[in-house]
Order: structure tokens, then sequence, then C-alpha cells
């Protein structure tokens, strides 16, 4: 490989890590044969897949690695215990060349409910749907025993291996063991637990592996909270450790459930122009596929027709036999002795939300790199969005925001910051002296600021903005609308972003009476608008420190009897400060100013020191 092309791969790789998501998933890297040779796992798929090509990586067999990957893929889920899951899954069946070998050919383990008159609970490794139930598998094996531990103290399972018959017990065949006596057990072999009785608590044993462990909790609380009102601690810290454990079983892996096998999941996501179809396949109880693939529409095809499409042609990439697909919508489409399910809820369900997840996923990735190589597209998108949020009548391609600044109601100042095709537009920034107001008055001081705003653009027939965001809530959105509808006739739409009790923006306001817009906290779209409202402090409070700074700074010359305007400008642009001006010699002073003037300025300095 030469230097450019080597170069150029680099350039490709580093594209794909900058669009990955900051959510946990498992990663794929491909050499040029398309063949995977390394699966991984992450908390973070964008910073830990970025730490690869970071150039102060100093380990060599990094270094190998990362000079044969010509290709990187994900999948994202929303635990990280479900990336651990899954990366196992994924070095199983493609055994990658950079991977450890797991050379026992062991899985993680899970828990067994057997299928017996009276069932058995235990840890195995090997799965056998004829034997019984099983649930996990368990990434974190002290979580698995935690569970054991609390199912055995709680409900007593047997834990001998003989079989129990009716007829047997009848027959008194069996004899009490040890577990009977130290309480460890309920002996139903000798008849001293009913068979309702066994199962009931075996059925309450299957609702805390299964995640329903509201009610347990809640009762083991009250019981610790119990144990520390007597003062027996130890005892609450252990119930405490088991309680802990419990909470953290609570979260059901999403990408292994054995209760599946052999299904294939499709999902479709689209826009106007394209769709974008999620293809998982489950086999033996866990994700081992999945791959996203994209369609350009060219006849307005409707989603049913594409996903109809991807659903043979994934198939037939990945030579996939299912007899069950799980589908986001009804297709018409027929495939010999297959059939097609939409779930409701249960572990179907929530295997097909990973799937739209995932191709909702791929549909932004693609939509930032088509905004990286034009930028244009994404202000488009997010002026589109804003119009869309707010039924603003046409795209607000220019914003206009403003804040006051004052302290006491001394220098009081305002500041109008515009944004073009949601970027500041510097050149068309404003500032404003306060002439009207007296004291600190918000309210007054913006209304005085928007009617000269927009009074001077109507004056000059410049462009009216598209949109009016006030800094503040509600008060300060009526303050705009009494100008711009009230009294200058205008129908400019006005916004509000209004704070928390910590002074966080945390929501948009729109309309009258003001209601709040839904904007995600986290989304590009509440980034921007934030800006906006940084922007405007920053450009408000900078104009108020320098008429403060140049207040205070005139003042103390202007007080010299024999200084006029010309001599006072001349020492300032000579020493910048009046501290400079104080501490220097009547030499300097002269050489700027002259020996009259330079000697009742070194005097009335000299003359305040002394006094």
């Amino acid at each position: 490989m030469t230097k450019e092309e080597n170069e150029k791969r680099l350039a490709y790789l580093k594209s794909i890590v900058a669009r990955l998501p900051e959510k946990p998933g498992s990663y794929q890297y491909y050499d040029d044969t398309g063949t995977i040779i390394y699966v991984g796992k992450a908390k973070n798929l964008k910073s830990r897949v970025s730490s690869y090509f970071h150039t102060e990586v100093d380990r060599f067999k990094t270094k190998v690695l990362v000079s044969k990957i010509h290709n990187i893929s994900y999948t994202v889920v929303n635990t990280e215990e479900d990336a651990l899951l899954l990366e196992n899954e994924l070095i199983k069946k493609y055994n990658p060349r950079y991977n450890v070998l797991l050379k026992d050919g062991k899985t993680y383990p899970s828990i067994c409910i057997t299928n017996e008159l009276f069932p058995r609970i235990f840890k195995t490794r090997t799965i056998n749907k004829k034997w019984g139930t099983y649930y996990g598998p368990y990434s974190h094996t002290s979580t698995m025993y935690a569970v054991l531990d609390l199912i055995k103290k709680l409900y007593h399972p047997r834990t001998c291996r003989q079989p129990i018959t009716k007829e047997g017990i009848a027959a008194k065949r069996y004899q009490i063991c040890l577990e009977y006596h130290i309480k460890n057990c309920g002996a139903p072999c000798a008849a001293k637990q009913s068979h309702e009785d066994y199962q009931k608590n075996i059925q309450q044993a299957r609702e805390i592996l299964k995640g329903n462990t509201r009610q347990i909790l809640r009762e083991m609380r009250e019981e610790m909270q119990l144990l520390a009102e007597e003062l027996r601690f130890e005892e609450a810290e252990e119930l405490k450790h088991k309680y802990l454990a419990i909470e953290s079983f609570v979260s059901k892996s999403e990408v292994v459930s054995h209760t599946i096998d052999n299904i294939d999941v499709f999902s479709i996501t689209s826009d106007e122009k394209t769709a974008y179809i999620n293809y998982i396949h489950v086999s033996n109880g866990a994700i081992n596929q999945s791959f996203t693939i994209e369609y350009k529409k060219k006849l307005s095809e409707t989603d049913e027709e594409l996903l109809q499409l991807g659903i043979v042609e994934l198939r037939q990439r990945f030579k996939s036999d299912a007899k069950e697909i799980i589908v986001s919508q009804e297709v018409d489409v027929e495939l010999e002795n297959t059939t097609f399910t939409i779930p409701q809820r249960g572990d179907k369900k929530t295997l097909l939300d990973l799937s739209i997840m995932n191709g909702k996923q791929y549909k932004f990735d693609r939509l930032k790199q088509a905004e990286k190589l034009n930028p244009e597209q994404k202000q488009v998108r997010l002026m589109k969005e804003l119009q869309e949020k707010l039924g603003l009548p046409k795209l607000p391609y220019q914003i206009e925001c403003f804040d006051n600044s004052n302290i006491s109601g001394t220098d009081a100042v305002a500041a109008c910051v515009v944004f073009k095709k949601m970027k500041p537009s510097k050149r068309d920034y404003k500032r404003y002296n306060i002439k009207t107001v007296v004291g600190s008055d918000d309210y007054a001081s913006m209304k005085e600021v928007v009617h000269r705003r927009y009074t001077r653009l109507l004056e000059e027939k410049e462009p009216l903005p598209d949109l009016i965001v006030a800094d503040g809530g509600k008060g300060q959105m009526e303050v705009i609308r009494e100008v711009i509808q009230d009294e200058l006739n205008l129908n400019i739409p006005i916004a509000g972003l209004a704070k928390d009790n910590r002074h966080r923006t945390n929501e948009l306001l729109y309309g009258f009476p003001p209601k709040i817009i839904g904007v995600k906290t986290d989304s590009e779209l509440f980034h921007i608008l934030t800006q906006l409202q940084d922007e405007v402090h920053r450009f408000a409070i900078t104009f108020h420190r320098e008429k403060r700074s140049k207040r205070a700074l005139h003042s103390e010359l202007d007080s010299i009897p024999g200084i006029g305007p010309k001599t006072h400008d001349k020492l300032i642009n000579g020493f910048k400060s009046v501290r400079r001006i104080k501490e220097t010699t009547l030499e300097e002073l002269t050489s700027i100013v002259g020996p009259a003037k330079a000697e009742i300025v070194y005097q009335y300095f000299r003359n305040r020191e002394d006094s």
C-alpha cells in the first residue's frame, strides 16, 4: 500500500469514527477482503473506537490491527451489559483473527428452572429447552449468584437431583434429608410441602428472574429500615448488598433471549428521498447479525414496497432460512413456510425496537456525513426543524435576540445579536445605550431598544427578522409583543428562552399566551438556541464593561482643573490607563502634553498622594 493510499484509508476510517454515536454497542473491524478481523464492545462507541486512531497509541499490536482495518460497522444497544453479550456472540460466530480465542467454547452462564413435578433452580452453561426454561445469560456472575441466593432464601427450592413422582410420594419412597432440617427445603418429596405451595414459590421465583421485582424490592427496603431501627446494622448491610444486586439485575438483556431462535427482524426508517432498512438475525437466542441498507426513492415508493424489497434482498444476501420474520408493519409478501409477526409486547417487541433504533442511528449517521460535505444542508435542516416546531410561516433565515445589562441601574446598555442561516452574523450586531429609562427596569429598557431597532429598520427599509427570540420568559415576550404588534403593527413571530431555578435554559416558549415547545435539551436545535442566548449575553456584558471602565477612566482625569478634552485624549492615547499616568515621570508627561499641562497633571497626583 502506497503512502497516498494509506492516508486515504485512514481519512475514510476517521470520517466513520467522527459519525459514531456516543452510545453503548459492539463494533466490528473489516480487512480489505471484507472479513471481520476484530469485534469489540464499548460503553461509548465514539470514544472507544476513536482511541484506536490517536497518534499517541504506542502498543505494537494495536498499530498492527489499525494497519489492517479498511472498514468499520457497529450495532447500538441500550446497556453496557448488552454490548458485552453481543460482543461475545459475534466473536463466537466469526472467530476474528485479532480477538482472544474462546478455546473452551464456553458461553456466559444462565439460570434454569426445570420442567419437573417439583422444579429445581440452578446455574448452567448448557442450553437444552427440553429440560426447562432458561433465564440470562449473565455477564456478571456476582449478580447471578446474588439472585440464586435470594431465591434460595425466600422460596427454598429443592437441590437434590432425584426424580420425584406423585406415586413415589404416596408410597413414602423418599427420605427427608438434611436440607429440610436446616430449613433450606420444605421436603415436598415427603409431603411436608404441598405441590400447590411449591409451584406458587416457583412462580414467584420466575417473576424475579423475569425482572418483575418491584414488590420484592419494596419488602426488602422495609425490612432494611426495620433492622436499622433495631440497631441490627450488620444484618441490614447484608440485606442491602442483596437489594443492590437485584436492583442491578432488573435491567433485562435485549440482545439475548433463550425463548427466541432462528428469527429475522426487519424495520424501515424513511424520509422523502431515502429509506433505511435494518436487518437483525437471531440464532440460538442471540443476535449474531445486524446490517442496514439504503434505498434511494425514485417513484415515490411506499414504505411497504421498499420493506418487501429489503426483506427479499437481505435474506438472499445472508442466506437466511428463518421461519419467522418480525416486521414493523404489514407487508404483502408470501414466503414458503414463513410467518410474519408484528409484536406488541415481550422479547420480540424488544428486538423490533432495537432494530428500529439501529435504523434511525444509521439514517442519522448518513445525514451527518452529508452535512459535513455540504454544511448548508445542516443549516437548512435546523431551520426546517425550528419552523415545524413553532409553526412559522417561512424558514427562520434571520433570527434576532435582545438582552439588557446594568448594575443597580447604572451604565444601562442593551444588545441585539443576529443569526443568519443558524450562524452568527457579527457585522449585524447592534449595541444600545439606554436613554429614556432611569434605574434598573429591564422591561422598560427592552421596550425602548426594540422600538428603536425596528423603527430604524422600517425607516431605512431594511429586511425585518423572521423570528425574534426574547432572552427570558413570558414577561420579556409580552414587552416585545406590545412594541411589535401594538405599536408598530408588525407581524414578526416571537419566541422566548426561559431558565430554571439554577439559571439554566430549559424551555422554549412560543405563542400568546406562551406555551412550552417540546425540544430535547441535548438536540442540535436546542444547542443553537442556547448559543444564540449565550452570544447576546456575551455581547451585552462586554459593552457594559467597556462603558463602565470608560466612565471610571474619564471621571478621574476630568476632575483635574485646567485639563480639557484634548489633553485628556492625548494622555489616554499615550499611557492607556490612569494608573500609568499616576506612576509616570514629569519628563514623560512633558513629551506627551507639553511642560505646562504636564506640570498640572504631575502636581495633581502628587498632591493626592500627600493628602
